[in-house]
């Protein structure tokens, strides 16, 4: 039990409810969040409840307790599994992982940073600089991240839209020596089109209401948000990020993290070039389509340093091959509107891409000889996108919820492994939970020949114009029989769904009703050779860079590239097996209110939420017939003075021996189990009555020392962390 947690703040740990019940659950959940208590434990996964509003609880001083402690000393906080991920890294040499998740406006981004600020300042006392250095990286890449990776959405004013999973390597001695990000599915639509209500990426509006009057001049833009097709949709909105202060900001952390000038100036012209890009429009002369702004052109030629005539020719031109001849076939309007898009859409994708590459270069280890220095040892931080369920669900959040049940799985099969062998390693029989296994979800998105992403790329293979509504036409005659899909045509007094639009999933979260418009599109993710071509042939070094397929003619072009939903399969599979490979710790994050309120818990809300987290099966996962468990020697260590036969010490063989005759003393036999190292306790009630018989016992100790001062400071002697007392000298009160 943490230390300084009354029972006025309710229960610190889940696993001590009286009952395992939804009711109690959440009643706890409340009175924690109401009287300030954000975090929670279940065993070792930390619950999370965003407070919506600024804590004194992660200064100097709180990581000072936390440090070195074991996870039940102090009361729940992000710093405690933090800590233990750390202990368990530099201790026993043992990759580790903390696995962030919740859904939009949780919390989950300010929980990493929180972590990293936690490992930054628990390590390197010697100070040195390339630690510092790599530390300083680490945390300054963080902003750089959220203002190309976040934008404001209905739910969150700082929404992470792509997934990020962050390996932090420390050499023998437990020092970070490097770091390496992984990014998946940036939601790259955003950039071209956004919901009533939200923002496009943080970046647009930082450049423009940031940047100087001489930066905006040479990229011919001007302040004005609602100027620019792409973005102002979101140009009235009220944002509780100050965009003209973090442009300063991240100029500096790109600075400081090493991006060259030239470079942080080639990043302010591709945002410009995406914005120029959105005022081009289309007008029709006969059947020919025409560039209507003819200097919006002239415009992006310079700032993506190519000529004017090149990037006329890749707006309205396609290059095919017919055999042996090449031509140049005309789009239509539609098709240029739509390579418009595509191209601005690929170039922000590019740059994002660039730019955690460019990181990485910076941060990854180098020249770290593991026969020299000992073995390598990595803490994984995965932030990725929580389940989402809009007014209209796309491709997006077909992806976004389909990795939530990859990542719900892993937690159900790792948390009752590790509990189940526990409890082999103990002796202690093992009690079967029930769970629903989400593994019938996931067959469902990810199954070889027969899965939503499998027939999605058929469609996407065939030739000639497949549209939207035949592939909605494929899942309802392949999956019509599947206990988890539904659509209209196969059950025609849904009325919530459309004909030819929607399909529905029962995810392990809940329903979710995706709309196949734009499905298609977005897994083909066609842009046109020649947008690569004219990127590669570009003077600016950079850009050049950022399209090395450009190189290849026409002719060369042979192979079709994999489709976006399985590139993301292919992405979450490995992330998934990296994550298994590691000691996983968690933290589960709970959106109290969608007003973004500090004062309101929504049980309605935060009840779904405990639901499709999976938290009280978590809880009964956790007991699994036994609420507490705890090595003999800290057992002892905490509760030997409610017994004379193990106060001030024991003479027993052994710890576990003294263990079983403090039991047998205090009449809770029956209550518990004795594994080879550690203590089970079946029930609360029990731990409870422990901890109030040393709270007993604590008072008249105190009592008898108060009586006779003398004798108390003429006998105790100050060690660094501990009062000893005499005659209690085993013992030790900590101070």
């Amino acid at each position: 039990m943490a230390e300084q947690e009354s029972l006025e703040f309710g229960k610190a740990d889940f696993v001590l409810m009286d009952t395992v019940s939804m009711p109690e659950f959440m009643a706890n959940l409340r009175l924690r969040f109401e009287k300030g208590r954000i975090y929670t434990f279940i065993g070792e996964v930390v619950v999370s409840v965003n407070p919506y509003k600024l804590l004194n609880i992660y200064g100097r001083d709180t990581i000072e307790q936390y440090k070195g402690r074991e996870l039940y000393e102090r009361p729940p906080h992000l710093f405690a599994i933090a800590d233990a991920a750390y202990k368990a890294m530099k201790r026993r040499s043992k990759d580790t992982c903390i696995v962030i998740s919740g859904e939009s406006g949780a919390g989950k981004t300010e929980a990493s940073k929180y972590i990293m600020q936690y490992i930054a300042a628990i390590t390197n006392p010697s100070q040195r600089a390339e630690v510092e250095r790599v530390k300083n990286m680490l945390l300054k890449s963080n902003c750089v991240l959220e203002a190309f990776g976040n934008a404001k959405t209905n739910r969150n004013d700082n929404s992470s839209r792509f997934g990020k999973y962050m390996d932090i390597n420390f050499d023998f001695k437990g020092d970070p020596i490097g770091g390496h990000i992984n990014n998946y599915l940036l939601e790259k639509s955003r950039v071209i089109v956004q919901q009533p209500g939200e923002r496009s990426f943080h970046s647009f509006y930082q450049l423009l209401q940031g940047g100087s009057e001489q930066i905006l001049r040479s990229l011919h833009l001007q302040k004005s948000l609602s100027s620019y097709n792409y973005i102002h949709v979101g140009a009235q909105l009220k944002c509780s990020i100050n965009d003209a202060a973090e442009f300063k900001v991240v100029a500096d952390a790109m600075k400081v993290i090493g991006f060259k000038p030239e470079e942080i100036q080639t990043v302010y012209k591709i945002l410009a070039t995406i914005l120029h890009l959105g005022n081009l429009k289309f007008v029709v002369d006969g059947d020919t389509p025409l560039i209507e702004n003819g200097k919006v052109v002239s415009i992006i030629a310079e700032l993506l340093s190519t000529k004017t005539d090149m990037v006329e020719k890749a707006l309205l031109y396609r290059t095919v091959a017919t055999g042996r001849d090449i031509i140049d076939k005309q789009h239509t309007e539609q098709e240029a509107s739509y390579g418009r898009d595509a191209f601005a859409k690929a170039i922000y994708e590019r740059l994002f891409c660039w730019i955690v590459t460019r990181i990485n270069d910076i941060i990854e280890v180098k020249n770290y000889d593991t026969t020299v220095h000992g073995k390598n040892t990595v803490i994984g931080v995965l932030d990725i996108y929580g389940f989402e369920i809009f007014d209209n669900n796309s491709f997006e959040q077909f992806c976004i919820n389909y990795c939530n049940e990859k990542l719900q799985q892993l937690f159900i099969q790792l948390v009752l492994k590790q509990e189940q062998e526990e409890y082999q390693r103990e002796g202690i029989p093992w009690k079967h939970i029930d769970y629903f296994n989400n593994q019938i979800i996931v067959d469902l998105v990810e199954q070889q020949h027969k899965g939503i992403i499998a027939i999605l790329d058929d469609a996407c293979m065939n030739v000639g114009k497949v549209t939207d509504e035949m592939f909605l036409e494929a899942l309802n005659s392949k999956l019509g029989k599947h206990g988890h899909f539904s659509s209209r045509k196969l059950c025609a007094s849904d009325k919530i769904l459309e004909f030819d639009r929607d399909f529905r999933i029962r995810h392990y979260a809940g329903d979710v009703v995706y709309s196949v418009i734009g499905f298609i599109d977005k897994n083909k993710d066609t842009l046109f050779q020649d947008f690569k071509r004219l990127m590669y042939n570009s003077s600016n070094p950079v850009l050049k860079n950022m399209w090395p397929e450009g190189k290849l003619s026409i002719t060369e072009v042979t192979k079709r590239p994999l489709t976006a939903a399985t590139l993301f399969k292919n992405s979450m599979i490995a992330l998934v097996d990296n994550l298994a490979s590691k000691e996983p710790y968690y933290v589960r994050c709970i959106k109290p209110n969608d007003k973004k309120s500090p004062q309101i818990f929504d049980d309605e809300r935060c009840r779904h939420q405990v639901e499709y987290l999976g938290l009280l099966e978590n809880v009964r996962v956790r007991r699994a017939g036994f609420a507490f468990r705890q090595t003999y020697e800290k057992f002892l260590h905490r509760y030997k003075m409610i017994s004379e036969f193990t106060w001030p010490n024991h003479d027993l063989p052994s710890d576990k021996g003294a263990v079983k005759k403090l039991i047998e003393r205090c009449d809770f036999q029956d209550d518990v189990a004795y594994g080879k190292t550690k203590i089970f306790i079946r029930t609360p009630r029990t731990l409870f009555t422990l901890e109030e018989l040393r709270a007993q016992m604590l008072i008249r100790i105190v009592l008898f020392l108060q009586k006779d001062r003398t004798w108390f400071f003429g006998n105790c002697r100050e060690g660094k962390n501990f009062l000893y007392l005499p005659r209690f000298s085993a013992w030790g009160l900590q101070i």
